[in-house]
């Protein structure tokens, strides 16, 4: 084990962001992480400011990202940072992974990870050149019970999988709310700032990382739907997509962020030839496992029966309920636990390595692609192509 923190720096996720916060706490979850420094708005004064809140040193709050690069790789090797973490909306994720991965700086990006399909394949090419690590922040994957049906699944315990349903509604979108002032609204529903899907981009890729990150399978066509359900808004704020997977299985997949009356209601559901499972977010800590022949089982978190990868991202003892912030430190301490091992010239273990990476981001993007390019196309599937 490092005898030193890891240390990291953040671009974006100032003082009025709503993910950078969430990312601090999650860094900061199990004292591995240390924020050295930062380039936290494109605005000076706020960048400024942030950084003075966070107690950073004065020489360590930069203006730009392309400072903070520039400064960073001129310190000594016990000083600098060891990754950065972009917390910055979706047309401005590429360029500065590109430029810490020059500078020798690993990276953890915000999905989707980059504006374009094109740019994550540049990104991954240029992540396979420097041998450095890239991480994406795909939350959903770090819930103990997800990682808990992965493994039952991987294990083959209920045959081979036949279906696949994932649904992920929110009702936040209900309104045109990008024109009342609401900041988180108006950048996710831009095409410049966002990409070309909305609903779809921003939470129809956690539905679509869910179902091949628990299921072990990839998504091979699809036939999409996307819908723009509210007046004036230029980017889907509603769809429904169906799936055919590598082995055979089908599925359908709905994201919509009109939901009225809908918090964060992603669930799923995958079935085998002899059971299958099922998975709230809004209630993490139960997994029902279902079966063809006896009863259903509920599997909950913090028990002894659970597998031992699931063990290892659980925190409190059963029946104290572990969420969101604790999934993202699993994210993040699992990253940190591999970079440490890379550092002391060690083999990360697989639990290290469980966190999403490069390969996850570039098939985000292919799923935003191939789901816009299926919803406008008169065919009924779509290939999914990577």
């Amino acid at each position: 084990m490092a005898h030193r923190k890891i240390r990291m720096g953040m671009i974006g996720g100032g003082k009025d962001a709503f993910i950078g916060a969430i990312h601090r706490i999650a860094l900061n979850m199990d004292g591995l992480i240390e924020l050295s420094c930062g380039a936290l708005s494109h605005d000076a004064k706020v960048a400024k400011e942030s950084g003075e809140m966070l107690f950073l040193p004065e020489d360590r709050i930069y203006k730009s990202y392309d400072e903070l690069f520039e400064k960073e790789s001129q310190l000594p090797e016990d000083k600098r940072i060891d990754f950065v973490s972009i917390v910055t909306p979706n047309f401005l994720h590429f360029d500065p992974a590109v430029k810490a991965l020059e500078h020798g700086f690993n990276v953890v990006v915000e999905k989707p990870m980059t504006f374009t399909l094109d740019e994550a394949k540049q990104l991954q090419k240029k992540v396979e050149e420097t041998g450095l690590s890239l991480c994406l922040t795909h939350t959903y994957s770090g819930y103990p019970m997800v990682k808990q049906a992965k493994e039952m699944f991987k294990k083959g315990m209920f045959g081979k999988v036949r279906k696949i349903m994932v649904e992920y509604p929110q009702g936040w979108l209900s309104k045109l709310s990008e024109r009342e002032g609401n900041a988180q609204a108006a950048w996710r529903t831009d095409p410049k700032r966002s990409g070309k899907a909305g609903a779809m981009g921003d939470i129809g890729t956690h539905a679509a990382h869910l179902a091949e990150y628990i299921s072990g399978l990839k998504i091979t066509k699809v036939c999409a739907d996307l819908n723009i359900m509210v007046e004036g808004r230029a980017l889907d704020d509603d769809g429904n997509v169906l799936l055919k997977f590598d082995n055979g299985a089908a599925g359908c997949l709905v994201a919509s962020q009109i939901a009225a009356g809908e918090e964060n209601a992603l669930k799923i559901r995958i079935y085998g030839e002899e059971g299958g499972i099922e998975w709230a977010q809004m209630e993490p800590n139960t997994l029902l496992v279902k079966w063809l022949d006896k009863p259903s089982e509920i599997y909950r978190a913090g028990q002894g029966y659970l597998t031992d990868i699931a063990k290892h991202n659980t925190r409190t003892p059963g029946g104290h309920p572990e969420g969101y912030l604790e999934a993202f430190g699993n994210i993040y301490r699992n990253f940190a636990l591999s970079l440490m091992a890379k550092i002391n010239g060690e083999e990360p273990t697989s639990a290290m390595l469980d966190y999403p990476r490069v390969e996850e981001g570039v098939r985000g993007m292919a799923f935003i692609d191939t789901v816009v390019a299926s919803s406008q196309s008169d065919k009924k599937w779509t290939d999914f192509v990577v």
